[in-house]
């Protein structure tokens, strides 16, 4: 089995055997027919990639390659929060009357802040500081941005992006607040190990450690028969991703340029309801 697998299913298995209930707790998320949707949860998961090893792709469902890669670019590379330059309807239930999910994700990432070294936007000062200063311990970005959360359709899940570079090697740390683990989970780590493959290629560096952090991760009450049923399945070995290697600038990537030899994964299976 892959080590995304691995990780998986420990983590999986981790929340039902020992998670928290809220089930006697009022909670916001809620399913289409208005009912509560309430968790079992495990407080600061922490899982650790070595993509030097191999990608963390999972093979116990397959997972939307093409639409995975086209928000992180959405959110990084376009730096859009308008669900018309999308190519899926992930983002649908969260949009306005204008069309967009608010001054949420790639808004954030898009606002300019004057440095000395000049003005840039948290994806350019990334790019910079990796060029120009790659032994910084301040490159990072944030869109957790409390002056403007009354205004985001949805608070950020996925909100701080960390790299750090040992060496030769780029390596990232992904925070996270929440964590749907049977929705999102490898979507998450499928596309910011993606991002940071990208990102350490254009800056000349190897990919590294992918680290995720999670501060809540759960599974829906809706889901927890669909996870057990998926923690039985026959496991692939990971895929090998493959960049192309003529881009050498980050925001000449295209999903077409993001490609993975050998991926063998189960199909979805059934219908995975979403709570909003």
């Amino acid at each position: 089995m892959s080590r995304a697998d691995e990780i998986y299913i420990e983590t999986c298995r981790d929340i039902l055997a020992n998670g928290y209930r809220d089930d006697n707790e009022k909670v916001r998320p809620h399913w289409e027919d208005g009912t509560p949707a309430h968790t079992i949860k495990k407080f600061c998961v922490v899982n650790r990639y070595n993509l030097q090893e191999e990608f963390p792709l999972m093979t116990l469902r397959k997972t939307g390659i093409k639409n995975c890669i086209d928000e992180i670019l959405w959110i990084w590379q376009k730096k859009s929060n308008r669900i018309e330059d999308l190519h899926s309807h992930i983002w649908d239930s969260w949009a306005g009357e204008d069309g967009t999910i608010g001054k949420a994700y790639g808004y954030q990432l898009a606002i300019k802040h004057q440095y000395p070294e000049g003005e840039f936007d948290q994806v350019d000062r990334v790019l910079y500081d990796l060029t120009h200063n790659p032994a910084s311990r301040r490159i990072m970005t944030n869109i957790y941005n409390h002056a403007d959360l009354h205004e985001m359709n949805l608070y950020p899940c996925a909100y701080s992006m960390t790299f750090n570079v040992t060496g030769k090697y780029l390596n990232g740390i992904l925070n996270q607040r929440s964590q749907d683990m049977l929705t999102a989970n490898n979507w998450n780590v499928t596309q910011y190990a993606v991002l940071l493959c990208m990102i350490a290629q254009v800056t000349g560096f190897l990919p590294g450690e992918f680290v995720h952090v999670i501060a809540d991760c759960h599974i829906y009450d809706r889901h927890i028969p669909l996870v057990e049923e998926m923690l039985t399945r026959e496991k692939f070995p990971a895929p090998k991703l493959q960049l192309n290697p003529e881009i050498k600038n980050f925001y000449d990537f295209t999903v077409d340029d993001v490609v993975f030899d050998n991926y063998i994964a189960n199909p979805t299976g059934f219908k995975i309801p979403v709570a909003i």
